[in-house]
């Protein structure tokens, strides 16, 4: 009897552990990641090799943005490359009162939203946020990126980069946040990274 209750009760805490570590974080209204994406175009960079990935930068990139969602891919053809998407948004798509409005989801490295009504104009959802294929350069910055929850705010520094397979065929970032459907998100090397939750979380 005391084993089945001393399992009930690890059970018990195993789940409410996983609860806690996907909790979203929820604010006030008001945009808490204000400023666009820095992109900054460079002629030349060090090509990096990743399995059998040739990475090569083509703009340095940094953004502070609020996470929309978050999905992990273990298991398709770049996640050797690329573990995770971040789905995020700044400006008015860091906004509560907004975001309360879409749906927002993600699957098969595409970030997907839907509203009844628009809160805010169809175009500046699409430039005010963005799914990224985010590459860690070492393992501590991997360690960081699949440590991220969704409503927290990101800051990541690194580059834009194209990235080639041994068999030729090419993956390619996005360079502007005006476009949207496939080839629209941005293929993000990660060189720094941190999280945190601003005053205005609930």
């Amino acid at each position: 009897m005391r084993l089945e209750r001393g399992i009930g009760i690890l059970v018990m805490l195993v789940v409410l552990s996983a609860v806690g570590c996907t909790l979203e974080v929820q604010y006030l209204p008001g945009e808490i990641a204000p400023n666009s994406p820095i992109q900054e175009k460079i002629t030349s960079a060090q090509i990096h090799m990743i399995g059998k990935y040739a990475v090569r930068p083509v703009a340095r990139f940094q953004v502070e943005a609020r996470v929309l969602s978050t999905e992990r891919y273990r298991f398709d053809r770049g996640a050797a490359l690329s573990p995770i998407d971040l789905a995020l948004g700044w400006g008015p798509m860091s906004n509560q009162a907004v975001l309360d409005q879409i749906d927002i989801s993600q699957g098969g490295r595409f970030y997907r939203w839907r509203v009844k009504s628009y809160p805010i104009p169809r175009q500046q959802i699409i430039e005010h946020s963005a799914n990224m294929h985010m590459i860690p350069a070492n393992d501590e910055v991997r360690k960081d990126l699949l440590a991220v929850r969704v409503g927290e705010i990101v800051h990541i520094e690194g580059y834009l980069v194209i990235a080639t397979s041994e068999d030729g065929s090419i993956w390619k970032t996005s360079l502007t946040r005006k476009d949207s459907g496939d080839g629209a998100c941005e293929l993000v090397w990660v060189e720094n990274i941190f999280s945190y939750s601003p005053d205005m979380a609930l």
